[in-house]
């Protein structure tokens, strides 16, 4: 079992950057591939990026592609997401997320562990 724990939100103004971090329990941090997720007020909640185990692959939302890095550090049982240009439309609650299969998916309900989220305000 994984337990997930986000930090790093906060407010920014529009063109800012803000790092997310999340930190995981459990000595087979490694053997999970990890996904950062956001939720909206009055929205569902969609994917964001994923890794995979190794942190050798990676996936992105279209709509943060390119202004958003994700990481992780094994040894540290540590993921990042590295938010770079926000716009107002990134003000979401972000969740940290973890699934013990390889596989990079987009689909909330194929991740077992969650974090409690972080908040992430962008203004203009």
């Amino acid at each position: 079992q994984v337990q997930l724990v986000e930090s790093g939100g906060g407010l920014v103004q529009a063109g800012d950057s803000l790092g997310l971090s999340c930190a995981a329990s459990g000595r087979t941090f490694s053997s999970y591939a990890m996904g950062w997720f956001r939720q909206a007020p009055g929205k569902e909640r969609e994917f964001v990026s994923a890794i995979s185990w190794s942190g050798g692959s990676t996936y992105y939302a279209d709509s943060v592609k390119g202004r958003f890095t994700i990481s992780r550090d094994n040894a540290k049982n540590l993921v990042y997401l590295q938010m770079n240009s926000l716009k107002p439309e990134d003000t979401a609650v972000y969740y940290c997320a973890a699934r013990p299969i390889n596989t990079i998916v987009v689909v909330k309900e194929s991740y077992d562990y969650w974090g409690q989220g972080t908040q992430v305000t962008v203004s203009s």
